[in-house]
Parts: C-alpha cells; structure tokens; sequence
C-alpha cells in the first residue's frame, strides 16, 4: 500500500483522510521495513505537506496516543501549551520551557508536551530532568499534577507508542538529510489535547498553514510564531521557533471560532534591552536550567530575561489570562518579581 502512495505522491497528488490514516497504520506498523517507510515519507516530504494532510496525520497518530484522565473541571479551563518545533539549530536557551513555568506560576493550566534534544542540546525533558521536576509521570499523575499544580509535563515518548516503530524510517531519512512531516507534527500531538497554544515554527512562510492546522484540530486559541535574527551573516540560520526579541515577528493567530490574521511586527513597544544571538545562546541541560533558575528566582534581568518575558506574555495573552499583548508582559515581570515563578519552580521540583 506504500508504495502505491508513493507513486501517487510522485505524481504530486495529495493524500485523503483515509489515505493518510492507512499509511499511519503501516509506519507504525513493525513488519513493514524501515527503508520502505522511510521512502513513503521522503515523497511526501518532496510533494509538500498541505495543511489538511498535516491534520489528517496529527489526528490518526494521537488517535494512537495514551489519552491522560483529565477529569471536567480541568478540561473545562483553558489548557496552554508552549512549544516549539525544534529545527532553529541555534543552541538559545529554553525559551518555551521557562515562559511555560512562568505562565503556570502565573495561573494558568499549563500542558507542556516535549521530548529529549534533537537538534540543540537541552530539549524540554532534559532541562525539566535538571532542574528536578519529574518527566516520567504515569498518565493519572500528570492529571493530577495539571490539575494541583498549574503544569504537567507529558513526556512525548511515554505517550506515543507508535513512534517506537517509525523511528528507524526517521533516521534513514535524517542521514539522507531529509526532513520529514514528524518535523513539524511534535507540537500537535499533545495527550491532553491543549485549547490554547503558542507555538513556535523555524520558518515564517509556515506561520500560516500551521495555523490553519491547529484550528482544524479543535484547538480554541492560538499564536503560531517565526522570529527573525536582524544582523546575520548570510550562511547561519535567521529565525528563531520563538517571538524574536532581536528583529520583526511573524504571527498567524486565531481565536475561538474567529478566523486567523497573519501580521509582521516589531516588538517595540516593550522595553527590549539591546541584544545579540550571543546573548540568548545557552549549553546543555546543567547550564540552561541553571539559567532557568536565574530567570525565575529574578537574578537575571538581562536579554535572556527578556526573551522569556516576551513569550511569556504572548502565551498569557492567549490564553485568555490577560486582555492584551501588554498586559501580559506586566503580569510575567509581577509573577517573577514578587517571587511566585520562584516558588512555582521550587514546587514542581519537589
């Protein structure tokens, strides 16, 4: 069946729901060898993935997820997650991880969905690891801790099974130097299916169709995000997955059953303190979190500060917390230096 797909993607033809559904089936499938999958994924990769087709995708692989038991009351609540797609390169500190600290300390329900380093060198789970919280809660703890506690971080290869069995095709397609549609799926495949997100993607032309993807998944409240670099030399990388303290935004946001806008804008009207891409450089999972900490206990009032505090209150204002891009800013400073992201911090690594 794969290879009939791969002649059709070949011929530049999309794939339907039901196309895409058995295709995840065979990926996850064990029996079906790797280069076979790998080869499914190269062509559809080469055709372009169309938003309906990332969808469909993210929809068969959570319909494979282990679902955490979130009772009605914390269902009913928004549910932010902050997440980046990873594939920036850039080696920053871990920025979506600290505003999403800071957004639970600041009463907001926060489901962090995230995994090991792939491309840097502290992914969300290792700086989470370093800085004590648990990231191998059971699907009933991390409930329970969402609902106490404001966060839970639900560690992506504890929840999707399937992946065990596609990650072979992954690499041969890495090797080969080609990416795939799992590039751009990790964010959409949160367990406790989050009604309001901030995601991050490395491209601003993707701003757009992920949008678009996110809406189509149900989700209420959105920021879908590419921060360009000002000043970069021509062969390093010129976005960040992140709102960019360092030059113009790329938005596509959306909220409730409203249609998406798309804008590109300055972040001027925040008090920005002059920086370069060597400022927000962090190392690996001992030095980010020791970062981490210095942000939250309000011992660094430099750049990395401000990176954090501008995803921080593009985060509070989507979900709903606040009323504007501004007044989320206020209330992320206030949440730090009243010394509740501290204290939230100290919590979750109890």
């Amino acid at each position: 069946m794969l290879e009939k797909l791969i002649q059709q993607l070949a011929a530049a033809q999309p794939l339907d729901d039901e196309q895409i559904r058995l295709a995840v089936d065979r990926l996850a499938d064990e029996t079906v060898p790797a280069d076979l999958k790998a080869g499914f994924l190269a062509a559809l990769a080469q055709k372009g993935e169309t938003p309906a087709e990332i969808a469909a995708f993210a929809r068969a692989l959570r319909d494979k997820s282990i679902s955490p038991p979130l009772d009605a009351e914390t269902r009913s609540r928004e549910i932010l997650d902050v997440v980046g797609t990873g594939g920036d390169r850039l080696g920053t500190i871990n920025i979506s991880t600290t505003a999403a600290i800071l957004c639970a300390a600041a009463g907001v329900a926060v489901a962090k969905h995230g995994n090991r380093a792939v491309t840097s060198q502290a992914g969300s789970a290792d700086v989470l690891e370093a800085l004590g919280v648990q990231i191998d809660l059971t699907p009933a703890e991390a409930a329970r801790s969402l609902r106490e506690r404001n966060f839970a971080f639900f560690f992506a290869s504890d929840y999707h099974p399937a992946f065990k069995n596609i990650s072979a095709a992954r690499k041969i397609c890495a090797g080969r130097g080609q990416r795939t549609i799992f590039n751009l799926l990790g964010p959409l495949l949160n367990p406790a299916r989050p009604s309001a997100m901030l995601m991050g993607v490395p491209r601003p032309e993707l701003c757009e169709p992920l949008a678009q993807v996110l809406q189509s998944l149900d989700v209420r409240r959105a920021m879908v995000v590419c921060g360009k670099i000002a000043n970069q030399k021509p062969q390093t990388a010129n976005y960040l997955d992140e709102l960019s303290t360092l030059g113009e935004n790329t938005i596509a946001e959306f909220y409730q059953e409203r249609g998406f806008t798309v804008s590109t804008t300055l972040p001027e009207q925040f008090p920005l303190q002059s920086a370069t891409l060597a400022d927000l450089l962090g190392g690996d999972k001992t030095a980010n979190a020791k970062i981490v900490r210095e942000i939250l206990s309000g011992q660094e009032h430099g750049p990395k500060r401000d990176a954090v505090l501008l995803n921080a209150a593009a985060a509070l204002f989507v979900a709903g917390k606040t009323k504007s891009f501004a007044e989320g800013w206020d209330l992320a400073c206030e949440t730090i230096d009243s010394g509740r992201a501290n204290a939230k911090l100290a919590e979750l690594a109890r």
